[in-house]
């Protein structure tokens, strides 16, 4: 106390910043909305209808969860928002609403409050409520076609078909229709071009860094070049396909679930391309991204105790054993 005036003692380092939790979940929330505006394009008025239910469901289950806790509101953050809009992203356009709901319980109140709250989870929400709704639900997996007009409610109603990654070359669409969204998938994914222009507004407002995305993508490119020896067009249709995308830019960056040091973020990147391109290649499933970067959010606390760099003038510990020795 001095002056009668009290002075709060902090830990180093002292530093101040206008940005906030909010502020980049808002950033965030507008870098996804040219892929949002291109789903209701694309897959109709119900793709917008059932990003609101995704947003509301996890605001509500966020607000009762706290409340019946005894914690404090943080509905305010928008990161539950984030979250209902990216388990939206990662839903055909035809699933039920009540499906969705399910998926946003588990994101919340499992994957998310149940291990502390926003900065505590350690794995993505989205993925975690993605995944799980694709081990609950088979109409994960049943994908609604483009082209079934803006109003059209009935989602389910509209014809469905197999994503690129799952179809035969006879199918599959031109790399034009695969780069402005107009083919099979998952809501928020299929539209690269729109998915980009967030992307860039991201690196503008240095929300995130272009490590992982450049080096996510950068690794299932290799990996399919090589294994397609050579063949670009096979190479672009991989890069294209499924989440990949909208997962390098929108999940993998997560702050809580990814390293922070730039070595850590590389050898994450590249774990999660060589996962992906492993389960694409050669596994049971035509996709891997979220399952990629689930196990990549696991080992992320490895990653950054061998890459943390140390504090300047801190000895190392031949050198401490050797004092303490002497």
């Amino acid at each position: 106390m001095i002056n009668g005036k009290k002075l709060n003692v902090s830990i180093s380092p002292h530093l101040r910043s206008s940005v906030t939790t909010r502020s980049i979940m808002l950033d965030v929330i507008i870098a996804l909305c040219p892929a949002l505006i291109a789903s209701g394009v694309i897959f109709g008025l119900r793709a917008l209808i059932l990003t609101a239910v995704s947003v509301a469901a996890c605001v509500i289950f966020e607000y009762a969860f706290r409340k019946f806790s005894h914690r404090s509101n943080t509905i305010g953050d928008l990161s539950a928002v984030v979250t209902g809009i990216l388990i939206a992203f990662n839903c055909p356009s035809s699933i039920p609403f009540w499906m969705v709901i399910v998926g946003d319980a588990f994101a919340i109140i499992i994957a998310k409050q149940c291990f502390g709250g926003i900065g505590q989870n350690f794995v993505n929400p989205a993925i975690a409520g993605r995944i799980f709704m694709l081990l609950s639900f088979k109409q994960m997996t049943q994908w609604t076609q483009p082209g079934a007009g803006f109003m059209n409610l009935a989602g389910v109603q509209a014809i469905t078909g197999a994503t690129p990654l799952a179809a035969s070359a006879e199918e599959l669409p031109s790399l034009w229709e695969m780069f402005i969204g107009m083919r099979g998938g998952c809501l928020g994914e299929t539209c690269i071009a729109a998915l980009l222009i967030g992307f860039i507004y991201l690196l503008i407002k240095k929300v995130i860094s272009p490590v992982i995305p450049c080096f996510y993508i950068g690794t299932v490119a290799v990996i399919m070049l090589i294994y397609g020896k050579g063949d670009l067009t096979f190479t672009a249709y991989q890069l294209l396909s499924g989440g990949l995308v909208l997962g390098a830019v929108f999940m993998a960056t997560d702050y809580t679930t990814s390293p922070i040091s730039r070595k850590g973020k590389i050898i994450y990147a590249i774990g999660c391309g060589l996962l992906t391109s492993l389960i694409r290649l050669f596994g049971s499933l035509p996709e891997g991204v979220s399952y990629s970067i689930i196990l990549m959010n696991i080992f992320t606390p490895l990653i950054e105790r061998f890459t943390t760099p140390k504090p300047f003038g801190t000895p190392k510990k031949e050198k401490k054993q050797k004092e303490a020795e002497a």
